[in-house]
């Protein structure tokens, strides 16, 4: 799935493991800035997710919520890699980033309710 913004496209792309998801969200110059994992207790019926970040990344945010999204949704363990850079971004065009991300990553949840 794909999301114009100014700066460039966001990418987001998954893969299925059994009964699990892998997703990864990109764009620029494409990295590992964080990396989540979303877990569903089926005791308590909730989400939750935990995260890592890598120095000087911020990509936590879409990362951390992302899956425990998916993981609610799905009911799955997902792990979800979030790495978007782009040079000289200005306050503004991280705001666009970031709704985009949110839209892209809701149209990936729909998705994943439909099927």
């Amino acid at each position: 799935m794909r999301k114009q913004t100014s700066r460039g496209d966001l990418v987001l792309e998954h893969r299925i493991m059994g009964e699990d998801l892998v997703v990864t969200l990109t764009g620029g110059n494409a990295h590992v800035g964080a990396v989540a994992v979303g877990y569903y207790d089926r005791i308590p019926g909730h989400a939750s997710s935990s995260v890592i970040t890598l120095p000087s990344h911020r990509d936590d945010a879409i990362a951390l919520d992302a899956a425990r999204l998916i993981s609610s949704v799905t009911h799955s363990t997902t792990v979800f890699t979030a790495g978007i850079h782009f040079e000289n971004i200005t306050g503004e065009e991280i705001e666009e980033v970031l709704s985009a991300s949110k839209e892209l990553i809701d149209e990936f949840v729909r998705s994943l309710k439909e099927n």
